[in-house]
């Protein structure tokens, strides 16, 4: 064998979308590393990402490398082998029954970003859609309120700033974001490195936040009460850009006449943050152009519609749209680039509009003796849903037909009927566009399959067919999809092209976000206030709102993300294990004081839904009143269940979505 060097691209839940090249030694040694010619990786892959690729996910006593059937008792996890044929030939037969008798909303399907290449995280969907079967919307347990609030405001959620454009910008504000642990390459070349007065409002210290001039270190759920003091500021310094808002703005009225008992000095008893930091803030933001970083922690709570509006007032109050070095970004989408999301998911398949439910009301619907199956791809469940004890219970329902497709056994395949194996990025081609760069990248097939590991899209493909389907699109190759995606991106590039780039910019020169003020709204402006608001389930205006404080010496619960997983993902690698530890509480020394615990107590967490047991940390980078535990730990030897045992499931104000930093909890010694 000779020496080889594959460039290709990581696919995970990460702003990143980092270059690597796999390097393959003569004497066939195989190693994963960061690709130096890469604009944001720059020759290093994160810590997480170097160790995974590097052990589990090419391990195959680990990965999982033939199709399972289960024996015994659901959650036990016993499994044995069986052939691809057998187990495609039961599961066509028992999901046609479920198709001819109750029709196919009553299979389930869960699926969420355990790989976000394009082909393998969107055309399972075309096969779903064909069935009628119902989506657990992913986006629920995730950022759903947010790209709603944004897509009524501005008309769409997912046409962001362009990050290039930082070089002629005055000010980034970060705003409930922590890249040092999501997007550790953007936090390191780009946020750390650039000389551009940085502001980031986050309840946690993180690293991030500590890199920042300044940091608004507010109370969680406080949000929309600091947007609207800021903007309070904003007007008294007279930075209001009204010839904007006479442009292309809407409802502004409504806000404004809210302004006058918003002072900084009222914001900070509301927040926590100092008045002379907000009213900094404000006027450092406003005099521009500006940056503004949306992050997804902050519309996770009871309020999250609201806090999202709130925020979002300001580039249209200041006028900063549409220039460059200006602008707001949640998501940069891939069809923002040009793909035709309709066409990647198989929409036409649908006879009907597709039924959906929310994350938050999983576990009830598999309950439900009128749900006959649950089919779960890309998502770790029994890890990452609320309601975690009462899911698991549901998941053991000897009537429900559970398929997992996964790489690895996980806290969810223990419950399945049927463990289907998936190949691993680096085994198969696809297409890659970060959602926060403006980039196309190629993820090149570098190593072939692990055992008789499939890609989720040729597992559909394989059950399409066995269930006796026949639409052209279910069985379209991963050359001819490639092929239409980069054709409608950018016309004519080739997949041959793009794996020798590795990435490519598109467009190549920085884009402007609305720079022809293009708002996708009914009015064809910004709109800030008016009935469509109502009509989905919101006031007419966004106020400060503020939630409520915990009562009975509780504390607000956060869990962010960790800097050593990704979601649930690396969860079983022994090395990330090692780094990560067991499982923590971290809090603050004033409520370790007063709840009479000490680093290392083994406390117990509790509230109405659920109690844990977790070993407290002291870490003052977490406010007083809040206790601060990592999302995305499986489950351990002795505790089967994470922090999830104590999310209760409650929606935010918007689209169903989850609240997860709304949840307060009892600390006490155990």
């Amino acid at each position: 064998m000779n020496n080889s060097v594959i460039r290709t691209t990581c696919p995970r839940d990460c702003y990143d979308a980092c270059g690597m090249l796999v390097k393959t030694s003569a004497d066939g040694e195989v190693r994963v590393v960061g690709d130096p010619a890469h604009v944001v990786t720059q020759g290093a892959v994160c810590k997480k990402c170097s160790i995974a690729y590097n052990g589990v996910w090419r391990d195959p006593k680990v990965r999982l490398t033939r199709p399972l059937k289960r024996r015994g008792k659901k959650g036990l996890g016993l499994f044995e082998p069986v052939t691809w044929d057998t187990a495609l030939s039961d599961i066509a037969e028992r999901l046609n029954d479920i198709r001819s008798t109750l029709g196919g909303q009553a299979i389930l399907q869960t699926h969420y970003t355990g790989t976000c290449s394009l082909i393998a995280g969107i055309f399972p969907l075309r096969f779903f859609n064909r069935i009628g079967a119902t989506e657990v919307d992913p986006d629920t347990v995730c950022n759903k309120a947010g790209h709603r609030a944004l897509q009524l405001m501005y008309g769409e959620s997912t046409r962001g700033f362009d990050p290039r454009t930082i070089d002629r910008t005055k000010c980034l504000l970060v705003w409930g974001a922590n890249p040092s642990a999501s997007a550790p390459h953007i936090h390191q070349h780009w946020f750390s490195k650039s000389s551009v007065p940085k502001i980031v409002v986050d309840p946690i210290r993180h690293e991030t936040a500590a890199a920042a001039d300044l940091h608004l270190q507010l109370y969680p759920g406080t949000d929309g009460a600091l947007a609207f003091a800021m903007l309070h500021a904003i007007a008294g310094a007279g930075l209001v850009n009204q010839a904007f808002l006479d442009a292309h703005v809407i409802g502004w009225g409504e806000i404004e006449s809210q302004l006058a008992s918003c002072t900084p000095a009222w914001g900070e008893q509301v927040t926590g943050v100092p008045a002379r930091l907000i009213e900094e803030a404000a006027l450092t933001y406003a005099r521009g152009p500006s940056l503004l970083w949306m992050g997804q922690g902050f519309q996770r709570q009871t309020l999250g519609g609201n806090a999202m509006r709130a925020v979002g007032l300001l580039p249209a109050a200041t006028g900063n749209v549409g220039k460059y070095g200006s602008g707001f970004l949640y998501l940069n989408g891939w069809d923002t680039r040009g793909v035709d999301a309709a066409y990647l998911a198989g929409a036409a398949l649908s006879q009907n509009p597709a039924p959906s439910i929310s994350h938050m009301d999983l576990a009830g619907h598999l309950e439900r003796n009128d749900t006959k199956a649950l089919v779960t791809w890309n998502n770790n469940i029994a890890a990452s849903s609320p309601e975690q004890r009462r899911l698991r219970r549901a998941l053991e329902r000897e009537d429900l037909f559970h398929v997992a497709i996964d790489l690895f056994k996980t806290d969810t395949t223990q419950f399945a009927d049927y463990v289907l194996p998936a190949a691993s990025f680096l085994e198969f081609d696809d297409v890659v566009m970060s959602y926060f760069s403006h980039t196309i990248s190629a993820q090149v097939a570098a190593l072939p399959a692990i055992g008789e590991a499939l890609p989720n899209q040729e597992i559909f493909r394989r059950l399409a067919e066995t269930m006796g389907l026949n639409d052209r699109e279910l069985f379209e190759s991963d050359a001819e999809i490639i092929g239409t995606v980069l054709e409608q991106a950018k016309p004519g590039l080739t997949f041959e092209t793009l794996a020798r780039a590795g990435t490519v910019f598109h467009p190549a020169s920085p884009a402007v976000q609305f720079e022809r003020h293009d708002y996708l709204t009914p009015s064809g402006k910004i709109e800030l206030a008016g009935q469509s608001f109502v009509d989905a389930g919101l006031p007419l205006a966004p106020y400060p709102s503020a939630e409520a404080r915990p009562a009975n010496g509780e504390l607000r619960l956060l869990s962010p993300a960790s800097q050593w997983l990704l979601n649930s993902s690396y969860g079983n690698d022994p090395k990330i294990l090692k780094q990560l530890g067991c499982n923590k509480a971290y809090i603050n020394t004033v409520d370790a004081d007063r709840l009479g615990l000490r680093n290392g107590t083994v406390a117990r967490l509790a509230n109405d839904v659920d109690e844990i047991k977790l070993e407290i940390g002291i870490a003052n980078d977490v406010p007083a009143g809040v206790v601060l535990v990592y999302k995305g730990h499986w489950s351990e030897p002795g505790s089967p269940f994470n922090i999830n045992a104590l999310n209760a499931g409650r929606k935010s104000d918007l689209a169903d979505s989850c609240a997860v930093h709304s949840i307060n909890v009892s600390v006490s010694i155990s």
